[in-house]
């Protein structure tokens, strides 16, 4: 993204603008000039905007091609060209905001240049001034692109929603696949303390059972005497590996699992395995993306598959994650391994594409506009903003594609 880059001759062009008195032709001229829209202009020879006083007329374009876009003025008196020398020109720029850029000019070759970059987005009033043998001329113009106004009830029936730019803490990100799965703590096994025979069990598959409730009655094959078999915690029973009259031995005769005490399970590549570090946050995804959540690197285990060679980092997940979670599920990890505070960003959701630029939406009143953004770091979240977008500015966050289907109606184009 260019910044803006006066010439010390600015100072000239404000004076220009401000200083220099009318003629009557030029009066004239202004009115139906401040009325043309983008599409409703006279071309000149080089496709820029025609201007017209009386036998005089300057032809305005930005210039694009290899260079970062300016101003280049051609200047005719009669339908013929005369030499930039002989004109004084000034051009003020009025943004959406209030923000003003001014440019002063200076003969090269057989046009006038300006002596600043134009700025994107190339949208602004226009106001111009020039100065030929003892004559002004002034004109105004709109000139709007990436630009449109939409009520507030209709914003607002719309989705649309915004907040200001400004510091945010951004993340560089990491990531990688993983499932969910049961803790170790939250999954026990069910035994019977001696060997006997089961006379009695009221746990059923699927059944929710508390710690301490008891599930089986076994008769001691030593003593002959009925004891209870109780479940070690509360949970659901997963498994089921017993009936009544079989006899027990080592073999676990219920499995019960917690299914609120999940982790995340995630399976690190050698290149990654040095920068995961426990106490990190990771954006835990459904394959869907229809769930999500930030939950704390809980433990990286310090063994390696054999054959893959991953290393495997647990991330806890708080019991209100097994409303969408499941045992088994796959999942998508983005672990931040290294943050840092930003003075500008933007929300992801909110970038959109335009043209060839990636931006977000400027609201001024119930006034959109386009603001190309130079992107830094980016994150699921947060993108960092490195220049096209000031500190402060109220942007779209939410509803970005009304506002762009109604630019595009309105054929609010790149067309200078």
């Amino acid at each position: 993204m260019t910044r803006l880059l006066l010439s010390a001759g600015s100072v000239l062009a404000f004076a220009l603008l401000a200083g220099c008195g009318e003629s009557p032709a030029s009066k004239e001229a202004a009115e139906p000039n401040a009325a043309a829209t983008a599409a409703d202009y006279e071309r000149g020879p080089h496709r820029g905007r025609m201007l017209r006083d009386g036998e005089f007329a300057v032809e305005i374009t930005i210039f694009e091609e290899g260079v970062d876009p300016e101003f280049h003025v051609y200047a005719y008196r009669n339908g013929k060209p005369i030499a930039p020398g002989e004109v004084q020109l000034a051009i003020e720029l009025s943004r959406l905001g209030g923000n003003i850029d001014r440019f002063a000019f200076t003969p090269q070759g057989d046009y006038l240049r300006g002596g600043g970059v134009v700025v994107e987005p190339h949208s602004f009033d226009v106001k111009v001034r020039a100065v030929e043998g003892g004559r002004t001329h002034s004109w105004t113009y709109a000139s709007y692109e990436g630009r449109t106004t939409i009520s507030a009830q209709a914003a607002k029936a719309g989705g649309v929603r915004s907040e200001r730019a400004g510091p945010a803490t951004v993340a560089e990100l990491i990531d990688m696949g993983g499932r969910i799965e049961i803790t170790p703590e939250g999954k026990a096994d069910l035994r019977a303390r001696l060997p006997g025979q089961i006379v009695w069990i009221s746990g059923k598959l699927g059944d929710r059972v508390n710690r301490g409730q008891t599930l089986l009655r076994v008769e001691s094959s030593h003593s002959l005497q009925t004891y209870a078999v109780t479940a070690p915690i509360s949970g659901t029973i997963i498994e089921k590996n017993a009936n009544v009259g079989d006899t027990t031995g080592d073999r676990a005769l219920f499995v019960i699992a917690d299914p609120t005490r999940l982790h995340a399970e995630f399976f690190i590549y050698p290149r990654d395995a040095e920068r995961i570090r426990v106490g990190q946050r990771v954006n835990v995804r459904s394959l869907s993306g229809d769930a999500k959540l930030d939950a704390p690197v809980e433990a990286v285990l310090p063994t390696a598959d054999v054959a893959s060679q991953t290393m495997m980092a647990h991330v806890h997940l708080s019991a209100s994650a097994s409303r969408e979670f499941r045992p088994g599920m796959g999942v998508e990890g983005s672990f931040a391994v290294a943050e840092a505070q930003v003075p500008l960003a933007v929300k992801t959701k909110a970038i959109q594409r335009f043209r060839d630029f990636e931006v977000v939406y400027a609201k001024v009143g119930n006034t959109y506009e386009v603001r190309m953004l130079e992107i830094g770091r980016r994150t699921p979240e947060w993108t960092e903003v490195l220049g096209g977008l000031e500190p402060g500015t109220e942007y779209v966050t939410d509803g970005a594609f009304l506002i762009r289907a109604d630019i595009d109606k309105s054929g609010a184009s790149h067309d200078h």
